[in-house]
């Protein structure tokens, strides 16, 4: 009786997160996109940027003059992307990079791959991951939506941060855009159980895994602020949106997600606007440590505001990835 409660409880969290995100879009409008100013010279990494919301924010930011790095695991994917993006705005300076989040040794590569090149940085757009997916593990042993979704960002933006901090200059300071979700709100940290070996739920694993993305958030932004860096990092909630993150919902909410997304999900790019957003508006110049939600700042759980949780799962997240300062 226990095992089925702790299995339906993030399941009744999850979806409750989810309803209350289809009244507010039922009732709001999607955010409109500033006219946003000219970034040419700037460098921005955009994970999962071959499709979806990534797809829409690499696009976007190529359009402002940005080089646009798609960071991604599928290189037919994200080779038609740069060809794609490069014929919708005109812009040359789009390519794409393979990277598996699932893989510490290919975050690793990946880094070691950019910083050869010698360019700066200027945004890095944390935005890949995998939604619901049955049980499995990254090849380092990690629960796949804890491993992707947050280690391999939170190795990938530390192995960064220097390049990040070089990069910046007061008034214009490189900028750190992390993806969360609403389901955040229903997420439980569990740090003796961060691979959830317990009780397996995969509504619980992703709303955990969105959940250490925003307190690594807040705890990486009072860090730059504490060493005086010009690097902000804030953390975005794109509403519920029609992509293929909902492919491994249960074929019953499936059924039930076609004519309701048709209806109240937002499209790919209304829900990238927020992330490009504060990737490149003036008005968030300096400003970290925010959660966005449809364009402005918004209150996040509870749990996320815990600096003792933020700063233990750090230290345990340095350790994890092999990071010697923790």
């Amino acid at each position: 009786m226990w095992r089925l409660f702790a299995l339906l409880l993030p399941v009744i969290r999850l979806y409750l997160a989810g309803l209350k995100v289809l009244l507010y879009q039922l009732l709001h409008s999607a955010f409109t996109l500033p006219v946003l100013p000219s970034k040419s010279g700037r460098v921005a990494i955009v994970t999962g940027g071959a499709r979806g919301m990534g797809y829409e924010t690499s696009r976007h930011l190529a359009s402002l003059g940005m080089h646009v790095v798609i960071a991604g695991n599928e290189e037919d994917e994200g080779l038609v992307a740069v060809k794609k993006i490069q014929e919708q705005t005109g812009q040359r300076k789009v390519e794409f990079m393979y990277l598996d989040l699932a893989s510490l040794k290919s975050v690793r590569q990946f880094v070691q791959r950019f910083k050869a090149r010698g360019l700066p940085l200027h945004v890095l757009v944390n935005n890949a991951g995998v939604m619901l997916v049955p049980e499995r593990k990254t090849e380092d042993g990690f629960e796949l939506h804890f491993g992707l979704n947050y280690l391999g960002h939170f190795l990938l933006t530390n192995l960064l941060l220097d390049t990040l901090r070089s990069s910046g200059r007061s008034g214009q300071c490189s900028r750190i855009v992390t993806i969360s979700s609403a389901t955040h709100y229903g997420g439980r940290l569990n740090l003796d159980d961060l691979q959830r070996r317990s009780c397996y739920s995969s509504h619980g694993a992703y709303a955990q895994s969105k959940l250490a993305l925003v307190l690594f958030t807040y705890h990486l932004q009072d860090r730059l602020c504490a060493q005086g860096d010009p690097v902000t990092a804030n953390a975005v909630d794109p509403g519920m949106v029609d992509t293929d993150l909902y492919e491994n919902l249960c074929s019953p909410a499936q059924l039930a997600k076609r004519p309701v997304a048709k209806l109240l999900f937002r499209t790919p790019a209304e829900g990238a606007s927020t992330a490009i957003y504060a990737a490149a508006a003036s008005e968030l110049e300096g400003v970290g440590g925010l959660y966005l939600y449809n364009g402005r700042k918004t209150e996040s759980s509870v749990t996320s505001y815990d600096e003792q949780l933020q700063g233990r799962l750090w230290k345990q997240s340095c350790a994890l990835v092999g990071l010697q300062k923790a």
